[in-house]
């Protein structure tokens, strides 16, 4: 009985946190939402960089040359937060994204996929559930959430996992 407590809970907070990514649950109005994509190689305190399959080749990881093993392109580790227009988890974790790519900017990449637009991407990465981040650390392999995870804790991956920081150093 408390096993079957525990998976409703579960299931729950799935969905009161991320979104799937079944294109049935769009509303007509918010498939015209645009989005703004950059296509530059110009980093400013604007926020995050929105990717590009060519460009996460040339950024990320060229999975097409490399089948077999991750091998991370970029030169500082990164944040990829895959994400839809229409889901409102994403559309709360945007605001955090801008914010960590100013407060990070110079130490960690923030970059976003859109997973209507960037489908391969998506595919690759097994995106079902939305918005689903990427930490994506110098070296080693990366680690991938789900859901709308609040700052505090986006906060506490990028210091421990991302830039090797002690728990005492980010107080």
């Amino acid at each position: 009985m408390k096993q079957i407590g525990l998976t409703v809970l579960l299931i729950a907070s799935l969905n009161l946190f991320g979104c799937t990514t079944d294109k049935s649950e769009k509303k007509a109005t918010e498939k015209s939402t645009t989005t703004i994509t950059t296509t530059t190689e110009e980093k400013s305190s604007e926020g995050p960089i929105h990717l590009t399959k060519e460009m996460f080749l040339e950024k990320v990881m060229n999975y097409e040359k490399n089948q077999k093993e991750w091998i991370f392109e970029g030169d500082k580790p990164c944040i990829i937060d895959f994400y839809a227009d229409w889901c409102q988890p994403c559309k709360r974790v945007a605001p955090i994204m801008e914010e960590l790519s100013k407060e990070y900017e110079g130490k960690v990449d923030i970059y976003k996929i859109n997973t209507e637009e960037q489908r391969e991407l998506a595919s690759i990465f097994g995106i079902r559930s939305i918005p689903s981040v990427l930490f994506v650390p110098m070296k080693g392999k990366p680690q991938m959430t789900q859901g709308a995870l609040p700052k505090e804790q986006f906060v506490k991956i990028i210091n421990e996992f991302l830039l090797k920081k002690k728990q005492e150093e980010t107080k």
